[in-house]
C-alpha cells in the first residue's frame, strides 16, 4: 500500500464531514451536482470531494464518463463565478480508481455559473448537508474572514439629532474612569462623533454608523434596527434561578449594569504577604470585564442570540454568538495576533479605555485566574457559531499566589506564559519542553528560553538533557509552600513509581509496547526507552522482537 492509498483509506475511515465530501460515481455523477458540491466546500472550509465513493465510504470507483479527470479544472473553472482552481487526481485505492479534488476555501462568495450559492454545515446527527447560501447569511462570512467591517456601516434610518445625547456623557465618564484617550475629552458632541467613528457622512447628511448605534442609540432603536443586540445576566444556585435579568441597552449602559449586578456577587479575603495586605476575590474583576467586553464587541450583530453572562455553582460563563474570526482558533488562541469581527468597535472601545489597548485581553483572563491558583480559563465549549469561556469556581492556592507576588516584588510582573509553566507543572507535577511548546502555544526554543528563566529564579528544575529533558517544580518552591516532603515524593519516587507502574500493567495485560509505556508515565520516546532498558538491566523484563515491533514482558 503506497503513502497515498493510506491517506485516502485514512480519509474515508473518518467519513463525512464539513472538509470532506464522498460523491457516487456509479451512474456518471452530473456536472452540475458536481460542480454544487465544490462550490459548497468553497464557500465554507474548502476540503476535498472524492469522486467514486460512496456515502457510506464503500469504494465504488469511477463511470467511464469520468476515467479521464485531465479536463475536470478546467471544467469547474469555468462552471463556477469567481473561477476556483482546484487539484484533481486519479488515485487507484482496492482496485478501482477513484476522482481526489482538492477544493479550496475561498475567501470570496462562490457560486455556479447558473447562480447557485450553496455552502456545509452539519446536521443535529453530525453529519453534513449543503444547503442555501441566503443573502443575510454574506455579512456574516466576510466579517468573520476579516474582509468587511460590519460594526463601520451605516444606519440610514437613523439620524443623529434621534441618538441619545446621556450616552455621549457616559463616553465621556469612561475615559475619564478607564483611563482612555484623553485627546477625546475636549472635544464637541460632532467632533467626538466623528474622531470615533460613530458618525459618517452620507450625501451632506450625518448618519451613525452601527457602531454608533449601539453606543449611542436608544432602547427602542436599538430593538428596531439591531434586533440581535441583547445581553442576558443569570445567577443560578443548583437548579434555582436567582436572577434572571435580559438588556437591550447601549452598550456602556449595559456594561454599567451588568458590572453593578456582578460586582455584588464577588467576595474577597485578605492575606498578608510581607507588609502588603493582598486581596483574594472569589472572581477576579479584570478577568470578567475583559471577557464581557471581548463579548460584547467582537460578537456577530447579524446573528440573533444574546451574550450570555451565568454564574453558578460551577464558575462563571461567558457565550457570544459567532465562532472565532478567520484565523483565530483554540490552538493559537494565546498567540494569534489581535483581530476583531468589528474592528471599528473594537477601536472604539479601546480608545475609551474599556478593553485592554494591546489587544491581549486574553492575557488578563488568563492572568486573573492563574495568578491564585486557580484552572485556567476553558474555551473548549466554543463552537462555529459561539465563542464561549469558562472560569471555574474553586478556592485560590494561598502559598501559590504568594509565591507568586514574592516573585513580583523581587522581579516585575510575571509574565503569562511563567504562570502558565508553573501553574501546570503544579498539577501535573513533571513535563518536556515539547509538552509545554502545546500548551503555550509558542516554538521551542521560545518556551525553552522561558523555563529556563525560571529555573535562573530557582522556581523550576531541570532534569535530563537532549530532548528527554524535563522540569519539575523546584525544591525553592515546595519550601516555599511548606511542602517538602511533595518535593521528596516528586522527584526522589518519580522513578520508582515509573517502574512499578509498567510492572504492573504488564502483569495486567501480559506484555507492553514503548508507546504504552510514554502513554502510561507520560515520558518522551528517550525517557521510555531508558526506563524498559533499566527494567531489563535488573532482570525484571523480557524484550520480544526489535524496533517498534519489540514488546515487553515479564523475566520468566
Amino acid at each position: 500500500m503506497n503513502e497515498t492509498e493510506r491517506q485516502i483509506l485514512e480519509l474515508i475511515g473518518q467519513g463525512e464531514s464539513l472538509t470532506l465530501e464522498f460523491k457516487s460515481d456509479l451512474k456518471s455523477l452530473p456536472d452540475r451536482e458536481l460542480i454544487a458540491a465544490v462550490v459548497a466546500l468553497a464557500n465554507t472550509e474548502g476540503g476535498e470531494l472524492l469522486l467514486g465513493v460512496e456515502d457510506n465510504g464503500d469504494i465504488t470507483g469511477l463511470h467511464s464518463n469520468h476515467k479521464n479527470l485531465a479536463s475536470l479544472p478546467a471544467l469547474i473553472a469555468n462552471k463556477t463565478n469567481p473561477a476556483i482552481a482546484v487539484r484533481v487526481e486519479r488515485c487507484e485505492i482496492q482496485g478501482y480508481y477513484i476522482g481526489r479534488i482538492t477544493v479550496p476555501k475561498s475567501r470570496q462568495l462562490v457560486s455556479t455559473s447558473d447562480g447557485l450559492l450553496q455552502r456545509r454545515r452539519l446536521k443535529l446527527d453530525g453529519t453534513p448537508e449543503a444547503v442555501p447560501f441566503y443573502p443575510h447569511e454574506f455579512i456574516q462570512r466576510q466579517s468573520a474572514m476579516g474582509l468587511t467591517d460590519p460594526s463601520a456601516m451605516p444606519v440610514i434610518d437613523v439620524a443623529v439629532e434621534e441618538l441619545d445625547p446621556l450616552q455621549r456623557l457616559r463616553i465621556r465618564n469612561a475615559i475619564k474612569k478607564y483611563g482612555g484617550d484623553q485627546s477625546l475629552l475636549p472635544l464637541a458632541d460632532n467632533e467626538l462623533d466623528g474622531a470615533l467613528g460613530l458618525v459618517v457622512n452620507d450625501s451632506g447628511r450625518r448618519i451613525p454608523t452601527v457602531a454608533g448605534l449601539l453606543l449611542l442609540g436608544s432602547e427602542i432603536q436599538l430593538r428596531r434596527h439591531l434586533p440581535a443586540h441583547e445581553v442576558a445576566f443569570q445567577v443560578l444556585r443548583g437548579t434555582d434561578v436567582q436572577v434572571n435579568e435580559f438588556f437591550r441597552k447601549p452598550l456602556l449602559e449595559t456594561f454599567e449594569e451588568v458590572e453593578l449586578l456582578f460586582r455584588a456577587r464577588v467576595s474577597e479575603e485578605e492575606i498578608q504577604v510581607g507588609l502588603f495586605r493582598v486581596p483574594i476575590p472569589n472572581f477576579d474583576r479584570r478577568a470578567f470585564r475583559e471577557a464581557f467586553v471581548n463579548a460584547l464587541v467582537h460578537r456577530d450583530y447579524s446573528r440573533l442570540g444574546a451574550v450570555h453572562v451565568k454564574l453558578d455553582d460551577e464558575g462563571l460563563a461567558i457565550s457570544s454568538p459567532g465562532g472565532f474570526v478567520e484565523g483565530v482558533t483554540l490552538d493559537n488562541l494565546l498567540v494569534v495576533d489581535p483581530r476583531s469581527r468589528n474592528p471599528l468597535l473594537a477601536d472604539i472601545i479601546k480608545r475609551i479605555g474599556l478593553a485592554e489597548r494591546t489587544g491581549r485581553g486574553i492575557d488578563r483572563i488568563f492572568e486573573g485566574m492563574l495568578r491564585y491558583g486557580r484552572p485556567a480559563p476553558d474555551y473548549t465549549l466554543s463552537s462555529p457559531y459561539t465563542v464561549s469561556v469558562r472560569m471555574a469556581a474553586s478556592d485560590a492556592d494561598l502559598d501559590f499566589l504568594k509565591m507568586v507576588i514574592t516573585q513580583e516584588d523581587q522581579r516585575g510582573d510575571m509574565p503569562i506564559d511563567s504562570l502558565i509553566i508553573l501553574s501546570r507543572l503544579r498539577n501535573e507535577r513533571r513535563l518536556t519542553t515539547a509538552r509545554f511548546a502545546g500548551i503555550i502555544q509558542k516554538p521551542e526554543p521560545i518556551v525553552r528560553a522561558t523555563i529556563e528563566k525560571l529555573v535562573e529564579a530557582g522556581l523550576v528544575e531541570a532534569h535530563g538533557s537532549g530532548r528527554g529533558r524535563s522540569y519539575t517544580l523546584s525544591v525553592k518552591f515546595y519550601r516555599h509552600t511548606d511542602q517538602k516532603a511533595a518535593y521528596v515524593r516528586q522527584v526522589g519516587f518519580d522513578s520508582i513509581q515509573q517502574e512499578q507502574m509498567v510492572l504492573s500493567y504488564i502483569d495486567k495485560h501480559g506484555s507492553i509496547k514503548r508507546a504504552d509505556v510514554m502513554d502510561l508515565c507520560h515520558l518522551t520516546r528517550d525517557q521510555a526507552y531508558k526506563l524498559l532498558a533499566r527494567l531489563k538491566k535488573h532482570n525484571e523484563i523480557d524484550q520480544i522482537g526489535d524496533r517498534k515491533g519489540a514488546i515487553y514482558e515479564r523475566k520468566r
